[in-house]
C-alpha cells in the first residue's frame, strides 16, 4: 500500500500529523479541556512508540493461527462429512487457540452508572459522524408513547384507523385507548381504569385519579414518584415501574388533551437508556478530515454543546441536546432525571489503520493504527464530562464508556487494557476511569471469553455479542473445513 505523504503534517516526534487533525485538536480541543500541548504529544508518541509493535505482533498471531488452522483442514479433511473433534480441539489447544481455563474470578468494576448497572432498557447504536442522527440517539432517552403508537402498525389500519396524510382521529382515539390500556397494566388504579379519568391531583404525598364525583389511588402507590406543576392541578405524574419512568402530561389547551376527560395530552416513556456512538461498524471515516467530523461531534456531545441545524418540511430547525427533567418528588424535594441517554463510544478495533498520522518507527512512515488513536484522543475529548465540568452531564459517576469491537481473545483484551492504563496515566486520570465494553463476536473470543473477561475484570461493564461478525468469524475460519 502507498502511504500518503509528509506534506501539509505537523511533526511531533515519530508522528507525522494531518493538519486539519492537529488543528482540531491544539485550537478545539486541548485549550478548552485544559491540556498541555507538548505533554499531550509527547505522551501520545510514548504509547504510539510502545503499543504499534505489540498491536502488529497480535495481528501477526491472528494470520498464523489462521494458516494453521486452513492447513490442518486440508491436511484432515472430513470423512462423512464430520471432522474429528478430539483431534482438532486438540490442534487448537497445542496452537493457542484454545487457552486453558483458570478459576473463577469476580469482576469488580466500580463507578458505574445506573444506566448500565441497574437498569435494563433499550440500547441504540447510532454513527457518530452524523451530528443530527448522534443528537437524535441522545435525545431518545425519552419518546411520546402516542406518537410511536400513531407512526406504527402497532395501531392497525382496519376501521377507519389508516394513517392518513393528516390527522385521523378515529386512528388517534385507537392511540389514546392503547396508551391507557398501558398504563392500567403496569401501572394499575386501586379501582377503574385510565380511561375514567377526570383530573389528577396530589395531596399529602400521594397521587389521586379524579374519576368524576369520586376518586382512587394507584394500587402501589410506591409507583408515584413526582410530578409537574401545582400539586392541585398538576401538569405532568411521574410513575415508575422496573427502574424505567412514565409521565403522563396533562395539557387541556393541547389539540389532544383538550378532548381528554383528563385533558392527558400524551404518555412520555423513559426508552432508549443507552446509545452507542459508533466510531467504527456504522460510519467510514478514512482520513483525517472525516476523523475530525466524528471527533467534534463527540466532543460536543461530551461538554453538551452539540447542535445541528438542517431543512425539513421547508423549515430550518437546529436540532440540540435535551436539558434534564427536574419533578417535584411526594414528599416536596427535587427529583432530577436525566434528559438523554448514557452514552457510550466504540472506538475502533484493533486491526484498521487510518491515514490521520503516520508513524515512523525506523522504517519509514506507516498508517497509525485507529484503535490507538480513538485510545489516545476520544478520552482527551471526554475530559471535561469526566471531571464533571460539562454543561450536560453524560456520566455522573466519572467515566467513559468505550466499546471495544473485534478483539480475537484475552491477549487482544489485555493489550486495549494496557493502552486505557497508558491513557489514563497520560491525562491524569484515576485508573479505570475508563471503562470498557468487550464485543464477543470473534470466535477466538467467544471460545476464550472467561480469560478474555479475566484480563479487564477492574474496568469491563459489558459483553455484547456482536451476532453477524460471530457467524462470520466461524464460517472464515472454518472455510477450509468444507
Amino acid at each position: 500500500m502507498s502511504q500518503p505523504s509528509n506534506a501539509n503534517r505537523i511533526q511531533k516526534g515519530i508522528l507525522a500529523i494531518d493538519q486539519q487533525l492537529y488543528n482540531f485538536i491544539e485550537n478545539e480541543v486541548l485549550p478548552k479541556v485544559g491540556v498541555d500541548s507538548d505533554s499531550y504529544w509527547s505522551g501520545f508518541e510514548k504509547v504510539i512508540k510502545e503499543f504499534t509493535p505489540r498491536n502488529k505482533a497480535l495481528l501477526e498471531t491472528r494470520d498464523k493461527i489462521q494458516e494453521q488452522i486452513d492447513q490442518w483442514h486440508l491436511d484432515n479433511p472430513t470423512k462423512n462429512g464430520e471432522i474429528d473433534y478430539p483431534a482438532y480441539k486438540a490442534f487448537l489447544q497445542e496452537i493457542g487457540y484454545l487457552l486453558p481455563e483458570g478459576d473463577d474470578f469476580t469482576v469488580s468494576t466500580e463507578n458505574v452508572d445506573d444506566e448500565i448497572a441497574h437498569i435494563a432498557g433499550p440500547q441504540l447504536v447510532v454513527p457518530v459522524r452524523n451530528a443530527r442522527y448522534a443528537l437524535n440517539a441522545t435525545n431518545a432517552r425519552w419518546g411520546s408513547l402516542y406518537d410511536a403508537l400513531y407512526g406504527t402498525d402497532v395501531i392497525s389500519d382496519e376501521n377507519g384507523q389508516e394513517a392518513t396524510g393528516g390527522y385521523n382521529p378515529t386512528r388517534g382515539a385507537a392511540v389514546v385507548a392503547y396508551a391507557k390500556e398501558f398504563l392500567d397494566e403496569h401501572f394499575a388504579l386501586a379501582s377503574g381504569s385510565y380511561s375514567d379519568a377526570t383530573g389528577f391531583k396530589v395531596a399529602d404525598g400521594k397521587l389521586e385519579v379524579i374519576q368524576g364525583d369520586s376518586s382512587t389511588a394507584l394500587k402501589d402507590a410506591e409507583k408515584f414518584v413526582g410530578f409537574v406543576g401545582e400539586a392541585a392541578s398538576p401538569t405532568g405524574i411521574l410513575l415508575k415501574n422496573n427502574n424505567l419512568h412514565a409521565e403522563i402530561q396533562i395539557d387541556g389547551s393541547h389539540p389532544v388533551g383538550k378532548d381528554d376527560p383528563a385533558h392527558i395530552k400524551d404518555v412520555l416513556l423513559e426508552s432508549a437508556i443507552t446509545a452507542i456512538q459508533d466510531c467504527e461498524d456504522s460510519i467510514a471515516a478514512v482520513d483525517a478530515e472525516e476523523k475530525v467530523e466524528v471527533y467534534r461531534n463527540w466532543l460536543g456531545l461530551m461538554n453538551g454543546d452539540l447542535q445541528e441545524t438542517f431543512e425539513k418540511g421547508g423549515k430550518t430547525r437546529t436540532r440540540k441536546q435535551n436539558p434534564d427533567r427536574e419533578y417535584t418528588t411526594p414528599d416536596g424535594g427535587t427529583l432530577i432525571l436525566p434528559g438523554r441517554s448514557l452514552l457510550l463510544i466504540r472506538n475502533v478495533g484493533h486491526l484498521m489503520q487510518n491515514p490521520a498520522i503516520l508513524v515512523d518507527l525506523g522504517n519509514g512512515p506507516e498508517q497509525i493504527f485507529e484503535g490507538l488513536m480513538d485510545g489516545l484522543i476520544t478520552p482527551l475529548l471526554s475530559l471535561n464530562d469526566i471531571k464533571g465540568k460539562s454543561a450536560l452531564s453524560n456520566s455522573r459517576q466519572g467515566s467513559m464508556y468505550i466499546v471495544k469491537p473485534k478483539m480475537h481473545g484475552p491477549q487482544e483484551v489485555e493489550m486495549a487494557n494496557d493502552l486505557f492504563n497508558s491513557v489514563e496515566d497520560l491525562l491524569g486520570l484515576a485508573r479505570n476511569t475508563l471503562k470498557i465494553g468487550i464485543m464477543d463476536e470473534e470466535r477466538r473470543m467467544t471460545v476464550n471469553l472467561k480469560e478474555a473477561i479475566r484480563q479487564a475484570k477492574e474496568r469491563v461493564i459489558f459483553i455484547n455479542t456482536g451476532f453477524l461478525d460471530r457467524t462470520g468469524d466461524e464460517m472464515h475460519t472454518s472455510m477450509n473445513a468444507g
